[in-house]
């Protein structure tokens, strides 16, 4: 099993895979605790127009988030890396406080220290309302995305 210290930089392309596929893992379980643990102690975020700056931040920050998009589930794909840096895009569906269904497209840019530690995330993100009928990821609540590659990415 990987752990945030397990994958570091430099990477190859087999390694900032795993990276990516960990993170997503990580953040589908929706746990703040253990999500906050692959950013370093003074990890600097931008997210969206929030600035972030810590774990501690990190975990306050994510919890507000997991209670205000309920029915999380996440796909991240590698879009580029070189040496300490990963560049990602995502998609990510949650249902308001309200049962609004949402679908959240975006781009990360990340930078590793040399223990593997996410050392600077920022993120740019777009929301697009969607109808129940609309969701395409359906795997269970808190559980890894399933690995067959039958749910490719697609930017609409």
């Amino acid at each position: 099993m990987n752990t945030p210290r397990s994958i570091r930089p430099p990477f190859t392309r087999e390694t900032a895979v795993a990276k990516v596929r960990t993170a997503e893992d990580a953040w589908n379980s929706r746990d703040p605790d253990r999500v906050s643990l692959a950013y370093s102690e003074d990890s600097t975020w931008r997210n969206r127009s929030e600035f972030i700056q810590g774990r501690e931040q990190i975990r306050e920050f994510l919890t507000r988030k997991w209670e205000q998009e309920r029915d999380y589930r996440l796909m991240k794909d590698l879009w580029a890396f070189d040496g300490n840096r990963i560049a990602v895009r995502f998609q990510y569906e949650y249902r308001d406080p309200q049962g609004q269904w949402w679908r959240a497209y975006g781009n990360e840019l990340w930078e590793f220290d040399a223990e593997g530690l996410m050392r600077r995330r920022e993120a740019s993100i777009n929301d697009l309302s969607i109808t129940e009928t609309e969701r395409k990821f359906h795997w269970p609540l808190g559980a890894p995305r399933p690995k067959q590659p039958a749910m490719v990415l697609c930017i609409e």
